[in-house]
């Protein structure tokens, strides 16, 4: 049972976290979430300042580009179309 002093007068909980309203929570992320992304500005900063700290770490460099490699050689028919090409350039 919820502790009397952690709901408001209107008869909900208080607080910050999950209250088992799934349709209110998606409402209020959706609403954050499109007023940050509409800030062009704000969103290239934020793209900038983490591509700046990843690229100075050469092993997480090189974990990303491995993985990316590991995934574009599951696909066998772009890979065929690779072998079909040859060596030379395309």
């Amino acid at each position: 049972m919820a502790d009397a002093s952690a709901i408001n007068s209107d008869g909900a909980r208080k607080g910050r976290g999950w209250h088992g309203d799934p349709e209110g929570h998606a409402k209020a992320g959706r609403k954050g979430g499109s007023r940050v992304s509409q800030n062009k500005d704000h969103m290239s900063e934020i793209g900038r300042r983490g591509g700046k700290s990843v690229a100075q770490n050469r092993e997480h460099m090189s974990q990303i580009g491995r993985r990316g490699g590991l995934k574009v050689s599951r696909d066998r028919d772009h890979m065929s179309e690779i072998g079909r090409k040859g060596g030379g350039r395309t």
